[in-house]
């Protein structure tokens, strides 16, 4: 059970606090929500209390998780899949999961593999969509600012070519 104030993760879109925990009735069903502000898109989402363990809500990661996460991206790129849908599908399945180490391997393979040749627009799109999940989580529990986040994380990879 999180708390109000409570800074959590939600898979695909990111970092959030917790604003309330209220209860209301959808589709019949009276439930108890937590209302999540998400950082990035300042979009509000309601996510069913006994659903967010289901949905992969977790805590923020500690700053133990962050140096594993920025080692990782400076670490060698691994094996992808040749056929771009394929890797589309199985990278999407690692930011899936909500997993920051997931989310920065899918970071530096994909910066990796458009060095060697342009990604497909939606595998652009998901190498975007991974690195500012990497950014506003290590900005988060680093208590940085986002650009100096993107700083730290565009230095590592540039340097990791």
């Amino acid at each position: 059970m999180y708390e109000l104030g409570e800074k959590v993760v939600y898979p695909i879109h990111g970092v959030g606090v917790i604003n309330s925990i209220e209860d209301k009735t959808v589709l019949g069903e009276k439930r108890s929500y937590y209302i999540i502000k998400l950082a990035i898109s300042d979009m509000t989402v309601m996510i069913p209390t006994d659903k967010s363990e289901q949905l992969g809500l977790r805590q923020v990661v500690s700053s133990r998780d962050v140096a594993k996460a920025l080692k990782l991206i400076n670490s060698e790129v691994t094996d992808m899949e040749e056929d771009w849908k394929a890797r589309y599908q199985h990278n999407f399945e690692k930011i899936k999961s909500g997993s920051i180490l997931k989310v920065a391997e899918v970071v530096r393979n994909l910066f990796h593999r458009n060095k060697i040749k342009e990604l497909s627009i939606m595998e652009k799109k998901l190498y975007e969509n991974a690195y500012r999940l990497l950014v506003d989580e290590i900005a988060y529990v680093k208590d940085l600012e986002k650009e100096d986040a993107q700083n730290i994380v565009s230095e590592i990879l540039e340097k990791s070519v």
